[in-house]
Formats: C-alpha cells, structure tokens, sequence
C-alpha cells in the first residue's frame, strides 16, 4: 500500500481536523490582502459621488440575478446529486444572496420599492443565504466524517492483510 505524503498524511494517520486545507501562504496573504483594502474603502468613502446614474443599470442587474439563478440551479443539481462540491456552489449562492440583498436595499429610493426590497432581503434572500451557509458547512462535515471512516476502513483492511499473510 502507497503511502500519503505531505500534509495529507494527518488524514490517515491521525485526526481528520488536524490536515491542512490550503497551502500556508494563504492565510498570511489574504490578510496583508484585507488589511490592504481598508485603504481603498475609505478612499472610496470620500470621494465616490452619492448619487450616481448607470448607463447599464437593467444589464447589471439582470445579469447579477441570472447568475444568481445559476448558481442556485448548481446547488440545487450538485445537492440533489450528492456531489462534494455542492459546497462550493452553496457558498456561492450564500454570497450571491447576501450581495444581491446589500444593493437591492442600497440602491432603492425611499418608498414603496425600498420598504419592498427590505421585506424580500429579511423574508427571503438573507434566511436562504443562512440555508445555503448551513448546506456548505453541512457537506463539509459529511465529507470530513467520510474521511474518518474511509481511514478506519484503511487500517482494518491493512490489519487483516498483514494477518493473512503471517507479517509482523
């Protein structure tokens, strides 16, 4: 039997939680990356207009929604296929949902259509953003308990050969 190699050789050997999920730049960089983009947020606070008039406003808009509706067909199709990455789609809708209910209610004039946007970000975008959030997490834990037992497996399976073939 080959033996893992690297980080991954925690996922056999001892506890699942314990392996590396990314390489270890990642984390030092993305938070240079956020620490580096405080910067810009403010910049953009003081000299972006308050009002403003987009020439494509429709075009972004339906854009957005139809790759929203994508990804939400993808996390339907990836869950009811019992795919792994049904994470990934699922983290992906969450975010969509949670921007989507972000400039619905930034962008909509007082009135009608605001308190209309705000309803739909509390009443359905943001709670199915948190399902989608759970999904996510919910998957990865399958996933990560899969892990455990395929390892348990590996090791009676590696216990019965080394039997069955009179080694010590």
């Amino acid at each position: 039997m080959q033996e893992p190699v690297g980080e991954f050789t925690s996922a056999v050997d001892g506890d699942v939680t314990s392996v590396k999920t990314v390489p270890g730049w990642v984390g030092p960089v993305f938070a240079l990356l956020a620490l580096a983009t405080i910067p810009w947020v403010a910049f953009l606070a003081v000299t972006l207009p308050r009002h403003a008039t987009f020439a494509h406003y429709r075009g972004v808009w339906v854009g957005f929604d139809a790759a929203l509706v994508g990804v939400l067909a993808l996390t339907g199709y990836s869950g009811w296929r019992g795919r792994p990455w049904v994470a990934l789609a699922a983290t992906a809708a969450a975010t969509m949902l949670l921007v989507d209910a972000w400039f619905d209610v930034m962008t909509t004039p007082l009135g009608y259509g605001l308190l209309l946007s705000i309803a739909l970000a509390i009443l359905v975008e943001l709670p199915l953003a948190a399902i989608c959030l759970w999904i996510a997490l919910h998957a990865e834990m399958v996933i990560a308990n899969r892990l455990v037992i395929l390892r348990r497996r590996a090791r009676r399976t590696e216990a019965r050969s080394v039997r069955g073939t009179g080694r010590r």
